[in-house]
């Protein structure tokens, strides 16, 4: 299928591409970063972690915009069907990456600090993002742009997500990394399903008239 003459299937495969790429991107980050800064805080006349810590910071930086670009993406896909999630889903991911590239600054500073700082702006970036895209697989799952069983299980998946993430800021340690799973395993599918089938074709070309929108964003 030439994706020129389809900007749907285009998206729909940068989408699945950029997911993919901010789980790895995040995740190696992450990792990188968060060790370097510790330990050039636990010796701070160490100069050894610095490049580790660009390193990781540039990746987690990297991952900051690929989440934002998400959302860009989906906009144009779900504005016709739903323009107030569509919109929402946006702003979900563009809060996202605003606060995980605080956390990076957090890093940066090299403070004793700075490891904690980055953990709070994660488990609240990803509370934000489990919670703002409960509307997304709603919209998804009503569209049709995907089978129901993935908007299903994105939506318990965020939803167990934003809980977890919520019950570590409250001080229930190791919730935020189990809650992940589900979640996670939903994005790593989804992204393939996009990259490899994308959109539902039938619900691409499915006629939407005002009405309906009207009444989807009442019900919504």
């Amino acid at each position: 299928m030439n994706t020129t003459r389809n900007p749907e299937r285009l998206a729909a495969r940068w989408v699945g591409v950029l997911m993919l790429s901010a789980f790895l991107l995040y995740g190696i980050g992450s990792m990188l970063a968060t060790s370097a800064a510790a330990a050039v805080a636990a010796a701070p006349d160490s100069a050894g972690g610095d490049p580790l810590l660009a390193t990781g910071a540039v990746m987690m930086l990297l991952n900051s915009a690929a989440v934002i670009a998400i959302g860009v993406l989906m906009l144009p896909i779900l504005r016709p069907r739903t323009p107030i999630i569509a919109v929402g889903y946006l702003a979900t991911r563009i809060f996202e990456g605003v606060v995980l590239a605080i956390g990076v600054i957090s890093l940066l500073t090299l403070s004793a600090g700075a490891v904690a700082g980055d953990f709070l702006a994660y488990n609240i970036a990803m509370a934000g993002l489990g919670t703002g895209s409960l509307f997304f697989c709603v919209a998804l799952f009503r569209s049709r742009l995907v089978p129901r069983f993935l908007a299903v299980w994105g939506f318990v998946g965020y939803a167990s997500f934003a809980l977890g993430c919520v019950l570590e800021l409250l001080g229930l340690a190791g919730a935020g990394l189990v809650s992940t799973i589900p979640g996670g395993l939903f994005e790593v599918f989804f992204a393939v399903w996009l990259i490899v089938k994308g959109f539902n074709p039938v619900a691409i070309t499915a006629p939407i008239t005002p009405v309906a929108l009207r009444t989807f964003a009442t019900q919504s």
